[in-house]
């Protein structure tokens, strides 16, 4: 790869930062969440879990385009468990995605082979699962589990 994936942070005031993606993209005000923060902007954890989720979407987008399925559209909630290690610091100890698809599976004739793969498109889930458990389950729009 060419191009290195870059961003720029700078502080605006205590915990409140503008994170910069380049010319052609708006800024982003990121913050921490309250107490220690005032909650102004998304903070890291969701920011981790957001960049999972994205990264697991466009893989299940590409999966599907690979297999020619029209999945109605989909949708994901992600979220995290945080909890204190031996030392006392919080610590991110999982990460779980829920993707919903729009389509029934009876109408998707070969979802079978988009679920069995899909995730090992994802770049950034596949890298975070090195250090931290990513639990993913896709359901179909009648909630049916697929995985």
């Amino acid at each position: 790869m060419a191009d290195r994936p870059r961003i720029r942070i700078t502080q605006i005031q205590d915990y409140r930062f503008t994170v910069d993606f380049g010319a052609s993209l708006s800024d982003l005000r990121v913050d921490e969440a309250e107490p220690i923060g005032e909650g102004a902007g998304p903070f890291p954890e969701q920011m981790l879990i957001a960049s999972v989720a994205n990264c697991l979407c466009a893989s299940m987008v590409f999966a599907l385009g690979k297999y020619r399925q029209d999945c109605g559209g989909l949708e994901a909630e992600a979220s995290c468990r945080v909890d204190r290690n031996a030392e006392g610091r919080l610590r991110i100890y999982g990460i779980d995605v829920r993707i919903g698809l729009g389509a029934r599976m009876a109408d998707m004739d070969r979802i079978d082979r988009v679920i069995a793969q899909f995730e090992r498109f994802c770049t950034v889930s596949e890298s975070v699962k090195v250090g931290i458990p990513v639990l993913v389950t896709v359901h179909d729009g009648d909630g049916l589990r697929l995985n």
